[in-house]
């Protein structure tokens, strides 16, 4: 039952070394009890019923993902499940059952992908941690603290060797951030790589689906299943590709610790030891944190009134949730989300790029260790909003621009690399050099 590869298993369906029921079975044995909370909903008869369907296929000979047992985040339409967004079973009830995938669950299926079940998220994915009402989701990388979030639930079921791959996306740095946690990798595609899809407002296009796995090798295939593009599942060798060392703070209100930094260094010093040029840069981070912060809140107070307009308890929302949302609408009110302010960031950091001739900039994916694992659900708007600030800030601006950016492991950290538009097979060749 030791887990393999996601590339690895489907190898063996494809080659009829295994079958997708057994492989099923055997995500099924690893979960367990699932001793990190990770999962809201398992489906294990629905599971195997399709995996048995994937044995029965013709065409399982040509599936990238044949037969392999994957999580999908609960934040996206799986037909026959209500869609809850972390929200509690209470306050959902009177969401509807979907009737349809969502489009890259559609993909990942289409694939051969069995989806095992769905995984948890802060209410409404606005946290940086991830708990609820029912559970604490832990982290095997790191006990005691938080596995990160929104996708945390996702974090903590592929870093528990689960599953090696599972579905998550990534608003504000919700895929990198509890991948830097839980010493998995994710990437979150450049703005329209991926189907979004994510709320009405896609958090005003900041957010991205993506893949969460434990290699670069899954998180290429993944990436290749989610966008469609086949030859991204090949991770070429970077050769000659130019690297930018950021190591400045994106915010005066961020402290990196002395250990982070210094692994990132040494991540560098790995890339450039295989031939890489790199050069230390001073990536110019707004002066303003104001452009992501009201749009935190502005997506928060649209979400909020989406999931209650659909049938949600606006009364069983947590008081947190409400609270940003409150904050949220005011925002709104006063139109203080200004797409202008975007194009003047992103021309900001294409200078920078070309200036510095960079085709990717490393920098650390998080400031500091993840906060402590507790009830941030049950605590004031503040215990949420302090952590989420204080650690996990290096990945956002990324998310306003809709450029392409991943973590990757490296001495038990996080290093995150981020690319111009279309750089996506630049990250995966840069992030296998560190893997190795």
């Amino acid at each position: 039952m030791t887990l393999i590869s996601a590339a690895a298993t489907a190898e063996r369906v494809r080659t009829g070394q295994l079958t997708a029921v057994a492989a099923t079975r055997e995500a099924l044995a690893r979960i367990g009890d699932d001793e990190v909370n990770g999962w809201r909903v398992l489906r294990p008869e629905e599971a195997l019923a399709e995996a048995a369907a994937i044995d029965a296929r013709a065409d399982r000979y040509s599936l990238p993902l044949a037969g392999v047992p994957i999580a999908i985040k609960d934040n996206i339409a799986v037909s026959g499940y209500r869609t809850l967004d972390g929200v509690s079973e209470a306050c959902g009830a009177g969401l509807p059952i979907e009737s349809a995938d969502h489009p890259v669950v559609k993909r990942l299926r289409a694939a051969g992908a069995v989806v095992v079940g769905l995984t948890r998220a802060p209410e409404l994915c606005l946290w940086a941690m991830t708990d609820d009402a029912r559970a604490v989701v832990g982290n095997p990388h790191r006990p005691g603290r938080t596995p990160g979030g929104s996708s945390g639930g996702s974090a903590a079921v592929v870093a528990a060797g689960h599953v090696a791959l599972a579905h998550g996306n990534d608003g504000l740095g919700s895929l990198r951030g509890p991948a830097a946690c839980t010493g998995t990798v994710a990437i979150k595609p450049g703005r329209g790589v991926v189907p979004a899809q994510l709320g009405p407002s896609n958090w005003f296009g900041m957010a991205e689906n993506g893949p969460m796995t434990r290699t670069v090798e899954d998180a290429a295939l993944g990436l290749s299943v989610l966008a469609d593009r086949p030859e991204l599942a090949v991770v070429g060798d970077g050769a000659g590709l130019r690297v930018g060392l950021g190591l400045n703070r994106p915010s005066p209100a961020t402290f990196t610790s002395r250990a982070i930094r210094a692994t990132v260094r040494d991540a560098a010093g790995r890339l450039s030891a295989r031939g890489h040029s790199v050069h230390e840069v001073r990536v110019p981070y707004p002066v303003s944190p104001m452009a992501l912060l009201t749009r935190w809140v502005a997506a928060a107070a649209v979400d909020a009134e989406d999931i209650v307009a659909r049938g949600a308890d606006p009364l069983l929302l947590q008081a947190r949730t409400r609270r940003h949302a409150a904050i949220g609408r005011a925002v709104n009110r006063r139109g203080l989300v200004r797409p202008a302010e975007v194009a003047r960031i992103e021309s900001s950091l294409e200078r920078f790029f070309a200036d510095q001739r960079l085709d990717v900039l490393m920098t650390p994916a998080l400031a500091r260790k993840p906060a402590r694992a507790r009830h941030y659900s049950n605590l004031p708007w503040a215990a949420s909003v302090i952590p989420s600030l204080a650690y996990a800030t290096y990945p956002s601006l990324w998310n306003l621009v809709g450029w392409p950016a991943m973590t990757v492991p490296f001495q038990g950290e996080g290093v995150q690399l981020i690319a111009r538009p279309g750089g996506e097979a630049d990250l995966l060749a840069l992030a296998a050099k560190i893997e190795q």
